[in-house]
């Protein structure tokens, strides 16, 4: 059983070319949240499910564009698990960290296979809970080199279009679910909201 997640998803700046759209609110529609922070959304969703109760702080201070630069949220579930967010354009070195705490112990995943290698090598590292009040004294950890996750959705897309199978991720519904908790992050923040008129999701 899951208890708690906390995810970090910096890079250093909003933009690989500063100026052009990521940078721009009506061409973009957001920041680093919207950018990349969604993907850790999207992992945390697929751990924790819906996560109707929000609160956030959003902001823009360091970069000045009209989208944010550090956004920072925690969210609780139904169930009351609780997970963590920051998404940060002010991270000075490329971060990519999840962990997720459980009953019997914890995973942690670092480092993202990306063309510039400047996440890392990935790396999972799985412990198990020891009661001796000394945290976890077992561990193992696997590293992963090589990154199929492209290849395999659109194998996967495609086998659904030509009704070979059924689609069992990234769905549009999915797609949605996540997009509504990156907009109840974005409302979450009253300062935000009023800056940019952003409406409730839920609504």
């Amino acid at each position: 059983r899951v208890i708690n997640m906390r995810g970090v998803y910096g890079k250093s700046m909003i933009v690989p070319f500063v100026g052009q759209w990521r940078s721009e609110r009506a061409l973009a529609g957001g920041g680093i949240l919207l950018d990349q922070g969604i993907h850790m959304v999207d992992l945390l969703r697929l751990f924790g499910g819906e996560f109707p109760e929000v609160q956030s702080l959003v902001s823009n201070d360091f970069w000045k564009f009209d989208v944010e630069d550090n956004a920072f949220a925690i969210m609780r579930n139904a169930h009351g698990v609780v997970a963590m967010l920051h998404s940060s354009a002010t991270q000075w070195r490329h971060l990519f960290a999840l962990e997720v705490s459980l009953e019997n112990g914890y995973i942690s995943l670092e480092g993202l296979l990306t063309g510039s290698k400047s996440y890392g090598e990935e790396c999972l590292m799985v412990g198990r809970r020891n009661d001796s009040g000394k945290g976890a004294l077992e561990r193992t950890e696997k590293k992963y080199l090589k990154d199929n996750s492209w290849r395999d959705e659109i194998y996967e897309f495609a086998d659904a279009v030509l009704g070979r199978g059924p689609l069992v991720h990234g769905s549009s519904a999915e797609a949605l679910a996540t997009m509504r908790t990156v907009y109840r992050i974005y409302h979450s923040d009253p300062r935000w909201r009023a800056a940019w008129g952003i409406a409730n999701p839920d609504d």
